[in-house]
């Protein structure tokens, strides 16, 4: 699971969408969408291998989908996406 986790993590745009989520709130694909710069299908696709990851949670809201951080993850994968998430922030952060 760690390695699906971290292939997942791999992608800059999967990667932001999950700083995005870190929040814990959820979030309109078409937030990400804009944040991020992307297309509808582009970020869907994104966001299904973040799922099939099990790093999302998915809930249709009309013809959106709202994703949000999946709160069921094993520890281990929490610590996984924590550490990696906050290293990253970090180093965006002494970029910009």
């Amino acid at each position: 699971m760690i390695l699906s986790v971290l292939s997942a993590l791999a992608e800059p745009t999967r990667l932001r969408a999950m700083h995005m989520l870190r929040d814990g709130e959820e979030h309109c694909v078409c937030e990400l969408m804009q944040a991020i710069g992307a297309t509808q299908s582009r970020m869907s696709r994104h966001m299904q291998v973040l799922k099939q990851a099990g790093l999302v949670v998915d809930r249709r809201d009309a013809q959106w989908v709202r994703y949000r951080r999946n709160s069921d993850v094993p520890s281990e994968v929490r610590a996984v996406l924590d550490a990696v998430l906050a290293v990253n922030f970090d180093e965006e952060r002494k970029v910009a």
